[in-house]
C-alpha cells in the first residue's frame, strides 16, 4: 500500500527561509566575536628588523668634469655611511676608493680619474648596533681629466719651447705634442715635480698638449707658442714707437719688448696692414695711444687689416675711442683684431665706424675690456655710417662698459653715404663671453641692430647688465640664444616694447669671487657645469 505525502510547496519554502535566517544570525555573532579579539590585539608601534635601512634616493652627478657629488636619503638611526668605487668593474671584484661619509657631509664630492665608469655602492651603518644595511648602487662616467695648469702661464710660453705644469707626483708617462708628433717621456724627476719643458716647437704655432697616464688621458692643454723674432721687428720701450710703425714695410710684425710705453701718447693712423704684439703674454707692453684706420696712400688697392695681441692699452686723458674709422675708404677695410689684451679706460667707443667705408670683421677675443666708453653719450661697440660684415665678441670679459648701446649697427643709406639697404648683411656673434655692467638704465640696449639686413647669436654668455634691454627697434632681427645666463638683468627677458627677449636663459646667481675687484671667478656649480661666461673664469 503506498502511503501518499501532500506537503504544500508553500511550507517548505517558510521553513527553508527560518532556517537560513538562523545560520545568518549564527555567523554574524562569530564574526562579531571574531572583531573583538582582533581589536584587543597590541598595535605595532615598531617594526622588528636586524639591519639598518639601505639609502634611498641615491644620485651620482659628474661635476667639473672628473669630481663625483653623492647624495641619498638620510635616515635617523644612521651614524654613518660608508661608499665603495669600483673602476670599470661593475661587479665590484677591485675596490678603487672606500670614505665614509656623516650625513651631515651630504651631498659629499669625490675627486676621481678621468674617462672611467665608476660603480658605486653605499650602505648604512647603524648608530643602534644593527647589522649594516645592503648597498645601494649606482653608476658615474668621468669626462677627460684636466691636471694641466691652464691656460699655460704666459711667461712659460717661448718661441720654440713651453713649460707645462700638473700637480705633483701625478701618476703620468707621457706628453704628446701636435702638430708635430712629439711625445715626451715623463721622467721621475719631472713626475715628482710636475713640470716639463717641451722643445722643438715653431714660433707663432697653435699646440695642443696631451698629458697621459699608459694610454689614459689625464689632461689637454691648448697654447700659442711665442714670436720668432726672427720674422718680426723688434721695439723697445725707448724706440719711437710711431716712426717704427709708420717706417714698418706693409704686412709687417711689431713686438713690443715688455715695458711702459705710455710717455708716448696720441693718435696712430694705421694704412697698411700692421700687427702690434707684446713679445710676453704675461709682461703686456704698456701703450697709451688710440688708432684710426684707413686705406693705403701707396697701395690704393690693398685690403688694410690692424691686429692689436698682448698689449696693456690704457686710454686715460685721451680724447675719443680706442680704433676709429673715421675717414672714407673706396677700398675695402679688412680685420681688425684685439686679442688676449687688457684694454681700459677710454672715455668713448672701443670701435667706431663714422665714415663711408666696408670693413670686413672686428673681432674680440680672449682679452678684458675695462671702464671703456665711460663719458656716458657713446655706444660700445659703435657702427655708424661705416658697413661691418661681422662683430664677434668670443672668450671675453667686459667689465664697467657701454653706457647706452652695448652693440650698435645703424642703417645709413646711400644717399647718406651708408650701405643699408644694399643686399649687404651685418652679423653679430657674442659667445663664452662675460658682460658687467650692473648699474645700465633701462635706455641701454645690448643689441640695437638697426642694418636693414641683420642677424645676430648670443650663447654661453653671463650677463649682469641691471635694467638694460636687448633692443627697442622693430630692426634689430631675433637673435638666436643659447645656454645664457642673465643675473640682476631682468629685462633682458622684457616681453613688449620692441625688445627680443631671451626666454630661455638662466637667472642664476654667479656668486662671482671679488666683481667690484675684477675678479669674475664663478663660484655657482650649476653655471661651471654648462661653461656659461668667459673660460677665464671658470676653475
Amino acid at each position: 500500500m503506498i502511503t501518499v505525502i501532500n506537503i504544500s510547496l508553500k511550507n517548505i519554502i517558510m521553513k527553508t527561509k527560518y532556517i537560513v535566517k538562523g545560520l545568518f544570525a549564527s555567523l554574524m555573532m562569530m564574526l562579531a566575536f571574531s572583531s573583538c579579539e582582533t581589536f584587543n590585539d597590541p598595535i605595532v608601534e615598531t617594526l622588528d628588523v636586524n639591519r639598518a635601512f639601505s639609502p634611498i634616493g641615491l644620485t651620482a652627478t659628474v661635476r667639473n668634469e672628473t669630481a663625483v657629488e653623492l647624495n641619498w636619503t638620510v635616515k635617523p638611526d644612521a651614524d654613518h655611511y660608508v661608499v665603495e668605487f669600483s673602476a670599470d668593474d661593475p661587479e665590484f671584484k677591485v675596490i678603487y676608493k672606500t670614505i665614509n661619509v656623516a650625513p651631515t657631509e651630504l651631498p659629499v664630492k669625490v675627486q676621481l680619474e678621468g674617462e672611467t665608469v665608476y660603480a658605486i655602492r653605499v650602505k648604512a651603518i647603524s648608530s643602534t648596533g644593527l647589522d649594516a644595511s645592503k648597498w645601494s648602487v649606482t653608476s658615474a662616467t668621468t669626462l677627460s681629466e684636466q691636471l694641466f695648469v691652464s691656460p699655460v702661464p704666459g711667461a712659460d710660453i717661448e718661441a720654440k719651447q713651453v713649460t707645462l705644469r700638473w700637480p705633483a707626483n701625478t701618476n703620468a708617462t707621457q706628453i704628446t705634442v701636435q702638430p708635430g708628433g712629439i711625445t715626451h717621456a715623463i721622467t721621475p724627476a719631472e713626475k715628482t715635480a710636475g713640470v716639463a719643458v717641451i722643445t722643438g716647437l715653431t714660433g707663432e704655432t697653435v699646440y695642443t698638449a696631451t698629458l697621459l697616464n699608459a694610454t689614459k688621458k689625464r689632461g689637454t692643454v691648448t697654447f700659442t707658442t711665442g714670436i720668432d723674432i726672427g720674422t718680426g721687428i723688434l721695439v723697445k720701450p725707448e724706440d719711437n714707437l710711431v716712426q717704427k710703425i709708420t717706417d714698418a714695410p706693409t704686412g709687417s710684425v711689431l713686438v713690443l719688448m715688455p715695458g711702459d710705453y705710455t710717455a708716448q701718447t696720441g693718435l696712430i693712423a694705421i694704412n697698411k696692414t700692421i700687427t702690434l704684439r707684446g713679445l710676453k703674454t704675461a709682461d703686456k707692453s704698456k701703450l697709451k695711444v688710440n688708432f684710426t684706420i684707413a686705406n693705403n696712400p701707396a697701395n690704393a688697392s690693398e685690403v688694410v687689416n690692424f691686429s692689436l695681441i698682448d698689449l696693456d692699452l690704457n686710454g686715460t686723458g685721451l680724447t675719443g675711442g680706442a680704433i676709429t674709422i673715421a675717414s672714407a675708404a673706396p677700398t675695402q677695410l679688412g680685420d681688425i683684431l684685439i686679442s688676449n689684451c687688457y684694454v681700459h679706460d677710454f672715455p668713448s667707443q672701443l670701435m667706431y665706424g663714422n665714415a663711408a667705408a666696408k670693413l670686413k670683421s672686428f673681432t674680440v677675443d680672449g682679452s678684458i675690456i675695462k671702464n671703456v666708453n665711460t663719458a656716458g653719450s657713446a655706444d660700445f661697440v659703435d657702427f655708424r655710417t661705416t658697413y661691418v660684415a661681422n662683430v664677434s665678441l668670443t672668450k671675453s670679459t667686459f667689465d664697467t662698459c657701454s653706457s647706452r648701446d652695448f652693440v650698435r649697427l645703424d642703417a645709413v643709406l646711400p644717399a647718406n653715404g651708408g650701405f643699408s639697404g644694399t643686399g649687404l648683411t651685418s652679423n653679430v656673434l657674442i659667445d663664452q663671453c662675460t658682460i658687467y655692467a650692473p648699474t645700465l638704465p633701462l635706455a641701454s640696449r645690448i643689441l640695437y641692430l638697426r642694418f636693414v639686413s641683420n642677424g645676430s647669436i648670443v650663447r654661453n654668455t653671463l650677463f649682469a647688465v641691471g635694467s638694460a634691454v636687448y633692443t627697442n627697434s622693430t630692426a634689430t632681427a631675433a637673435p638666436t640664444f643659447l645656454n645664457n645666463n642673465n643675473f640682476n638683468s631682468l629685462n633682458l627677458a622684457l616681453v613688449g616694447s620692441n625688445n627680443r627677449p631671451d626666454a630661455s636663459a638662466t637667472t642664476l646667481d654667479p656668486q662671482f669671487a671679488n666683481a667690484a675687484g675684477g675678479n669674475f671667478t664663478v663660484g655657482n656649480q650649476t653655471i661651471k657645469d654648462k661653461k656659461i661666461g668667459d673660460p677665464q673664469w671658470i676653475k
